[in-house]
């Protein structure tokens, strides 16, 4: 269905009601299910867009890096301006180039407003979209590459010659490598269960849809080290008995699906996938699947219904993917960094990866460090690392050489520490028990003079914005935190604000379908928790640390 949908936006712009007709006619399916589906992802358009559509991030390191400012800027230089569309929209994964914004779906980051105004203009006269350099990351020798960027897929050319799955299981419970994207799942149990898992037909999935305020790792990898992720999947494919593969990648991720895309073509042409794996009789077809949006599909089972074609809400647990996935057949689904690593660890050994950690602590990481630092980017580094080392060694410490106030450890998802807990270390045990997690890595930086009131509400807007709707909980709850957030940041609050608030906590924790509405509630509580002086200003003294409060806000 995707495909076709595409095809018609391709051709009109848009999706008009006469084709979605003629569509159901092709499909035999009814025109309400179709239009239900196109309407559910924001990359699909009902009615005809405006000429030029401009969209600015306004999440997280964007709201940090000016993002804003320059919304503000170019809803004023085009007031008036029917056929240009001035909006905001959620994380583009340009968090290490912040801002961000997209003009006709063509995404753009580290530009001035000038320059700006000059592409807008350009495409409100037909011209084609101008394509910037790409951004470099700085120059890394990655550890975690064991081929040094020559890909030899030497974990897949030695199960083909001796078919010892045990090894290969036993390889990766012995590094203890768990599931990166957040959820922490241990990788080598997660394929053991689809391997014993009965089924005629079993899926691997790669979720690159990294979605998140602050999330870049999974692009930076994709770029740069495909051959890894893929030949992960390969070797996931390979013990489970999986024959078909989807790499789920973002739509703003155009430049990462072009370097996969040549990793794939390269691997067919030196028979590692297709029909007969170096001339055996193993098999393993991989694809690309471009997700049609949405924050949502990020979510494990959510993913699967949009492969599926449908809506992107969340499945009831149980069952979970490793028996009942993709088209309620067994499926592993990993991160792209998990399927990484789990390459490097299959060439190198466990021994190597759990060697690579500091401080007592296993591993390595990929962080995504963004906001008020001076160096933002990946970087790969030993777990066990203190923060203060991440945002002063590696990301050059905060911008200006303030003083930092909070860090956020993994992005909204995680909610804010104050600076005096940087020197927590980068291990997921710790982290928990001082009541964060480590979670994807998408580290955000906010310094001295910033108003984490208002960073609360951002990161909750964010939620807000992305919630599916599915469940009662998570679409009223977080509306309703955003309420009373807003009215919060305007010096105002109600009698029994306070108890209402933590009454939406505990509802969202507890009847929330997925992980969205169950954590909704973190970057508030976290503020209460680290911050409690700056809701009293707010409240009490009307005053806003940054500046940037009692102001209109959308």
């Amino acid at each position: 269905m995707f495909d076709e949908l595409r095809a018609i936006q391709a051709a009109f712009g848009y999706l008009p009601g006469d084709e979605l007709y003629k569509l159901s006619s092709r499909l035999k399916l009814p025109v309400s299910e179709i239009h239900s589906v196109a309407s559910f992802y924001p990359h699909f358009y009902l009615k005809p867009p405006p000429k030029v559509d401009v969209r600015v991030c306004q999440d997280m390191s964007c709201h940090l890096r000016g993002g804003r400012e320059v919304n503000a800027e170019l809803i004023q230089a085009f007031a008036g301006q029917s056929e240009i569309s001035v909006r905001g929209v959620s994380c583009l994964g340009r968090c290490d180039s912040a801002p961000a914004l997209s003009i006709n779906d063509h995404i753009y980051s580290g530009v001035g407003v000038p320059q700006v105004l000059g592409m807008i203009q350009d495409s409100a006269q037909g011209r084609p979209p101008r394509r910037l350099p790409s951004r470099r990351h700085r120059q890394q020798l990655l550890e975690t590459d064991p081929y040094h960027g020559s890909g030899k897929y030497s974990a897949v050319r030695k199960f083909v010659a001796d078919r010892d799955f045990k090894s290969v299981l036993d390889v990766l419970k012995a590094s203890a490598l768990r599931g990166m994207g957040g959820a922490g799942f241990p990788t080598g149990t997660k394929w053991e269960i689809v391997r014993n898992a009965p089924g005629v037909q079993k899926y691997v999935v790669c979720n690159a849809d990294e979605s998140e305020p602050g999330t870049i790792k999974d692009r930076f990898l994709m770029e740069n080290v495909p051959h890894l992720v893929i030949e992960g999947m390969i070797m996931a494919a390979l013990i489970t008995g999986a024959t078909k593969g989807y790499i789920y990648i973002r739509h703003e991720y155009e430049e990462p699906k072009e370097v996969l895309e040549k990793e794939l073509e390269r691997c067919r042409r030196e028979g590692l996938l297709g029909k007969s794996i170096l001339e055996s009789e193993l098999e393993f077809e991989l694809e690309i699947f471009v997700s049609p949006g949405g924050y949502i599909c990020g979510e494990e089972s959510a993913l699967l219904e949009a492969l599926e074609g449908k809506r992107a809400e969340p499945r009831n647990k149980p069952p979970f993917p490793g028996t009942n996935g993709l088209w309620n057949s067994p499926t592993v689904i990993n991160n792209v960094e998990t399927f990484t690593f789990a390459t490097a660890i299959l060439v190198n050994g466990a021994d190597w990866y759990k060697k690579q950690g500091v401080n007592g602590v296993a591993g390595l990481k990929f962080v995504g460090i963004s906001g008020d630092v001076e160096y933002p980017g990946v970087y790969e580094v030993s777990m066990g690392l203190s923060y203060r080392d991440l945002i002063y060694t590696y990301a050059g410490g905060v911008r200006g050489r303030k003083p930092l106030l909070g860090f956020a450890p993994s992005g909204p998802s995680s909610g804010y520490l104050p600076a005096s807990q940087v020197d927590l270390p980068l291990d997921f045990a710790a982290m928990a028990a001082a009541g964060s997690m480590v979670g994807s890595g998408a580290i955000v930086v906010c310094s001295e003079g910033r108003c984490m009131l208002d960073m609360a509400l951002n990161a909750t807007r964010f939620f807000r914005n992305e919630s599916c709707g599915k469940c009662v909980p998570c679409r009223l709850g977080s509306q309703k935190l955003i309420d009373i957030l807003t009215k919060w940041t305007h010096g105002e609050s109600g009698e029994g604000d306070r108890t209402a608030i933590e009454e939406l906590f505990s509802a969202m924790r507890l009847a929330s379908i997925c992980g969205l509405g169950q954590i909704v509630h973190a970057p508030l509580a976290s503020i209460f928790r680290h911050f409690p002086d700056v809701i009293d200003e707010h409240l009490k003294l009307r005053r806003c640390p940054g500046n940037i409060c009692f102001q209109e806000q959308g």
